[in-house]
């Protein structure tokens, strides 16, 4: 750090004024000097002094931190902390420890400090230099605090200065870190342009409302997706074109904000250190002059009131010099604000009250305000209008910017097909482990649902790769459920750093309860007080085990913590409850968490229900010790409670998810016997409504396939795709009622389906595919398996694309004497008389199908006519024929109902929305008076007079049990 030298003025000594002010070096002249120094000139103090203050208070450490506690700046728990330290003759940490706790806990803890430094300084030399420095200089002369530090002085000139700013943002950005679990690389350093995996960006987030705690995998389903619509509906963008209006714009859009969203782990910091890197070597944004990239898990440390120009000095000191050249200029600055979801402070840009106060406090870069004032005002264009502003956030928190005025959205996808497989190669230096992890995840449909997820890719290669590695023996115990993923994870860690951690159940206890009460906070950022808090403290372990995010030590040495992942924050809570030694609350802690809203517990409630098998917990055993059996019958007893109680609830939304949630703690035991207690006479699921992800269909499949007695399964409109009937595909031929409805299957989709049907086991009696956009393509696999099935009975296949081609197809089927289908549904699926003749052909042979629905298809009376001759064969065994706006006149009414007179087992006629006339009555009168198997005809919206409705309606009365509708 840069130092100010007593007597500066050119080896002369003091000047009169400095030497008054000398002269008056009394306690109480510096704490004048100090009363007058606001909120952040005192930060400021402290960051420019850091390393000498630590040095200089080592030997008053202790009566500092009594002190904070006797002001209730500490707490008690912290200045033992600190006192035990240096007690231990570790003054050097404590002394650090103190000064980041002094740093976290904000303004009045900072005031107080310095109030203690003037109070202890005559027996600490060092520490009383400091204070004179300050008093010499006094409180309206600190401009040296925003000095470089690095140079003498800043270049006058803003390309010089800008030169610098490149240099050092491309220094910064030129090298990725990521932590390691392994013994002899606890970090491993990257190139950036080396290990950077191009992710696919879209211009419009799918679902601002995504909840992020899911694992919100897609895989198989997201390949097919993005495959299929990246060309179609959401265009495709790169890094570089997000300040433009479109992908064809070749012009940015000066004074424009962007907001880029996606789950945890899925690459936005990592995007953002790219952007960076590739302005600073000049390959983006010519014409942005400067980019300020900030983290607000760093702003989260900026408690005091402050201006633009000292928000970006604290980051970026260098640039004091031309900070005003560059105000006059904002359509060339570029504002980066990365991670809103992790921001302490809010960010509402529907509150008025709070508009009308950014307005008037954060028009000026030089105005003090709060640091969210200063973003807020910044994304709205109050301040530095014309400048450019990018933010990224996790889903759950994106909806903050939705009236913020952004003018380009974006969503990071993450990984698809082969790009997984690349990454797994980056990730190993032997190739052939990389190939054989790989393999395991693809034939594992759980881990691969969540692989298109880079920071779970990196979980999955550090779990995974020591079980392929030459020599370790241990194919037998290769995870194949999330928990079991997760344990073995921690268990490498473990495995790796065990001889590190003294205690290793301890410090795993103290983690898990501060990972369960972040959880409760919904805090995933961590600070050396809560450390403290929580029993434990910095170390070279806990630094590799959690993410310390301290690379700022020149600017900010106030140090953060975070596990890797969100997941592994659960997993460590979950953790905790099975190595506390009192854990007669689980049974309320398990149902308090599991009754939250929004679905913050659902990963650390499917942990906890994981670790209860042995599987999951014997590897971790071998470090922590056992597992206390109380813990884990009371959670066994819990899921059986859970699992019960939701059956057959299934009134409503959330009561289905309950439901589902509860299949999962379900399957993450791994315990048959309890399976079997619960849901093993299970008859129906139905999950009709919800929106169900590739993971909800594994965990569905692994459940039905544990039931004896499964009958009916509703998945209608649950949005499960493709890759959702990829996952049940193995259990579907169980089910006698299967209704999949709604559910964008698709032809790949039902090409799978068919392979359950033509299962020589197949018990599905009912398959309702309505609404599924199919179409010609998938009639041959279709119809291939109707020819062979012995048990379907009732297809239903409306609101779909069949055409006449898909029909001649399942014609062919249904000719085949063992097809035993009873009811046909095909309305609205694109046919026209050209159908006709094969569909005839079929009700002539066919003698099992009774039901037949072709409303809503153009068949016209060409068509009708056609139909008309086959159910004159006395062989037709049609009893219900649902004809409603197939586009007929009066012109085939006569072949149509005389067809029908002949025929007698028909007892459903729907006729409705056609273009009949009166001309046609007298033939309806007679069907209506003849047909004596009739028991329902529908006439309604035709052409019929009122007095010939009359007539239609009074004939049921000569008809006992008739119902005419006209």
């Amino acid at each position: 750090m840069a130092q100010v030298e007593e007597g500066s003025n050119n080896g002369e000594g003091p000047t009169p004024s400095k030497k008054m002010k000398m002269d008056a070096d009394t306690p109480s002249a510096i704490t004048e000097v100090l009363k007058k120094c606001d909120d952040y000139r005192l930060f400021q103090l402290i960051k420019f002094y850091w390393d000498r203050l630590e040095q200089a208070m080592e030997g008053g450490v202790e009566g500092l931190s009594l002190m904070l506690k006797d002001s209730d700046n500490f707490s008690g728990q912290e200045y033992q902390k600190i006192t035990e330290l240096a007690e231990k003759k570790n003054k050097a940490d404590s002394s650090k420890l103190l000064l980041n706790l002094v740093m976290e806990k904000g303004p009045r803890a900072r005031r107080v400090m310095w109030e203690s430094f003037v109070k202890i300084c005559d027996g600490l030399p060092e520490l009383d230099k400091i204070l004179k420095e300050i008093q010499e200089l006094g409180s309206d002369s600190f401009d040296y605090l925003d000095k470089p530090q690095d140079i003498s002085e800043a270049s006058s000139q803003v390309k010089d200065v800008q030169q610098k700013h490149k240099e050092t943002l491309r220094q910064q950005t030129e090298k990725m870190r990521v932590n390691s679990i392994l013994l002899t690389e606890k970090v491993k350093i990257f190139q950036l342009v080396d290990h950077y995996a191009e992710l696919s960006i879209i211009s419009t987030p799918r679902d601002i409302q995504l909840v992020d705690h899911e694992l919100l995998a897609r895989s198989r389903e997201h390949d097919v997706w993005r495959e299929k619509h990246l060309r179609k509906e959401m265009e495709k963008i790169q890094p570089e074109q997000l300040f433009r209006s479109s992908s064809t714009e070749t012009e940015r859009i000066p004074g424009s904000s962007a907001a880029v969203s996606g789950v945890q782990g899925i690459g936005k910091t990592t995007m953002i250190q790219k952007i960076v890197y590739d302005w600073a070597t000049g390959k983006i944004y010519p014409n942005i002059q400067f980019i300020f990239s900030f983290k607000f898990r760093d702003l989260n440390t900026m408690n005091c009131k402050l201006n633009l120009r000292n928000l970006v000095l604290a980051f970026y000191p260098y640039l004091c010099n031309v900070l005003g050249e560059l105000w006059k200029n904002p359509e060339g600055l570029l504002f980066i604000f990365d991670g809103l979801d992790e921001f302490k402070d809010s960010l509402n840009f529907t509150n008025s009250q709070k508009n009308i106060e950014a307005k008037t406090m954060c028009t000026d870069p030089e105005s003090q305000c709060e640091v969210a004032d200063i973003v807020y005002s910044l994304i709205q264009h109050k301040l530095l209008p014309g400048c450019s502003v990018l933010v990224t956030s996790r889903p759950s928190t994106l909806q903050l910017l939705e009236k913020a005025g952004v003018s380009v959205w974006a969503e990071i996808l993450g990984f698809v097909g082969k790009e997984r497989k690349e990454y797994f190669n980056q990730i190993f230096e032997d190739q052939a482990v990389a190939a054989a992890v790989y393999k395991h995840v693809e034939e594992n449909e759980l881990l691969y649902t969540i692989s298109y997820n880079p920071s779970y890719c990196w979980i999955l290669g550090l779990s995974l790769g020591p079980f392929f590695t030459e020599g370790d023996g241990k194919q037998q115990q290769i995870p194949k459920n999330i928990t079991q993923l997760y344990s073995s994870y921690f268990y490498n860690i473990l495995k790796n750093h065990g001889k590190e951690i003294e205690t290793p159940r301890d410090v795993f206890l103290a983690i898990g309860e501060m990972a369960f009460s972040g959880a409760s906070g919904k805090k995933s950022v961590f600070t050396n007080e809560d450390l403290v808090k929580y029993s434990t403290q910095p170390s070279q372990f806990l630094s590799s085990f959690l993410k310390d995010f301290s690379e700022r030590s020149d600017t900010s040495q106030s140090i953060v913590y975070t596990f890797p992942h969100l997941t592994i924050q659960d997993f460590a809570a979950a953790l905790a409850q099975f190595l506390t030694p009192n854990p007669q609350n689980i049974g309320k802690l398990l149902s308090d968490a599991h009754s939250k809203e929004g679905g913050r517990f659902e990963m650390f409630l499917r942990f906890v229900a994981g670790l209860s098998s042995p599987q999951s917990a014997q590897p971790l055993e071998e470090f922590l010790g056992p597992f206390l059996q109380q813990t884990t019958s009371r959670v066994i007893d819990w899921v059986k409670e859970k699992v019960k109680g939701q059956l057959g609830n299934t009134k409503g939304k959330i009561s289905k998810r309950n439901h589902m949630n509860a299949l999962h703690y379900l399957s993450e035991s791994q315990n048959k016997a309890l399976a079997q207690s619960t849901v093993g006479s299970m008859e129906t699921f139905k999950f009709c409504g919800l929106r169900l992800t590739p993971i909800d269909c594994v965990v569905l499949s692994h459940v039905i396939g544990l039931c004896n007695s499964i009958k009916h399964l509703n998945l209608e409109n649950c949005f499960i795709q493709y890759e959702g009937i990829q996952r049940l595909g193995p259990v579907l031929h169980k089910c006698r009622e299967l209704r999949l409805g709604r559910n964008k299957l698709e032809d790949a989709g039902v090409k799978l389906l068919s392979e359950a049907l033509r299962n020589p086991d197949c018990k599905i009696q009912k398959l309702e595919l309505k609404s599924n956009a199919l179409t010609d393509a998938c009639a041959e696999d279709l119809a291939s398996a109707l020819s062979t099935n012995q048990s379907l009975t009732i297809l239903s296949l409306s609101n779909n694309k069949l055409g006449d081609a898909g029909v001649k197809l399942l014609s062919v089927a249904l000719k085949n004497p063992e097809c035993k289908i009873q009811t046909l549904v095909l309305k609205n699926n694109s046919l026209t008389n050209s159908c006709t003749e094969d569909l005839a052909s079929t009700l002539s042979s066919n003698r099992s199908l009774t039901d037949l629905i072709l409303g809503g298809n153009k068949l016209g009376d060409a068509g009708v006519k056609l139909l008309s001759g086959a159910l004159r064969n006395p062989e037709c065994k049609i009893q219900k024929l649902l004809l409603w706006d197939v586009g007929i006149t009066d012109s085939c009414a006569e072949d149509l109902i005389s067809a029908l007179s002949v025929n007698r087992i028909l007892t459903d006629l729907n006729l409705g929305s056609n273009s009949f006339t009166d001309r046609s009555v007298p033939a309806f009168s007679n069907l209506i008076q003849t047909c004596r198997s009739l028991k329902w005809i529908w006439l309604g919206r035709n052409r019929f007079s009122p007095s010939k409705k009359r007539h239609l309606k009074l004939l049921q009365n000569s008809r006992p049990g008739l119902s005419v509708e006209v």
